[in-house]
Parts: C-alpha cells; structure tokens; sequence
C-alpha cells in the first residue's frame, strides 16, 4: 500500500514551512518529520503527563507533535505548543491561565524554551 501522508492542506503546508526552519534549528526537522508520519503513528498525550514534565522542567513550553488530550487535571500554569487540542485539554490549560499556542505560534519562541515532549 502505497503511503500519502497528511491529507490536509494546513498540515502539508506546516510540514514544507517546518523543514524550512529546519535548515537553521534541528528540533523543527525533528518536528517536522514527527508530524509527516501516519495519523495512526501520531502522538497523543494527556495533560497529566504534561502537569507531570511540568514539575521537572518548569518555566518550559511544551511542544507536543500530535494531539493533547484533557485526561487528568493541571495545577498551575502551563505553555503548551501542539498540531491539534481537545477541547476538554483547550480548557483546563486556558482555566489556569496557560497558553494554547499553535506550531505556528510556538516557532516565534527559543528553541532554549521548548521541551520536546515523546
């Protein structure tokens, strides 16, 4: 079976626009190239595990490369970067005063405060 890829224009554009910005910083080829992998593949992660890398990197904005799901609840406040949220997890990040940022959004940040979440 032949592989196509992302089938939404916005996340192929996403792709093309990321590997551009890889040329000059390495963590958005590997975001990059996380995103372009089947859906199937795609990470999805729990704000429980975020509350939880929270407390070990703080002052961080956490990048996540799939989907955030609203599992568990959030303390404090927390930046959260990501290709799509639920809206559960859009709300409990944003009733703490937490930002909900876009890759798009998260690319204008320092490589220096992005933690990479797997």
């Amino acid at each position: 079976m032949k592989r196509t890829g992302p089938t939404k224009e916005k996340t192929k554009k996403l792709i093309s626009f990321l590997k551009k910005e890889g040329k000059n910083k390495k963590i958005w080829k590997e975001v990059a190239d996380r995103i372009n992998a089947p859906r199937r593949k795609r990470l999805s992660i729990n704000l429980w595990k975020i509350e939880k890398l929270s407390n070990k990197f703080q002052n961080k904005t956490f990048l996540v490369t799939g989907k955030v799901l609203g599992k568990g609840e959030i303390t404090k406040q927390l930046n959260v970067a990501a290709l799509e949220f639920s809206e559960t997890a859009a709300e409990k990040i944003k009733a703490k005063n937490g930002k909900v940022l876009s890759l798009e959004e998260a690319i204008k940040i320092d490589a220096k405060e992005l933690m990479l979440v797997k």
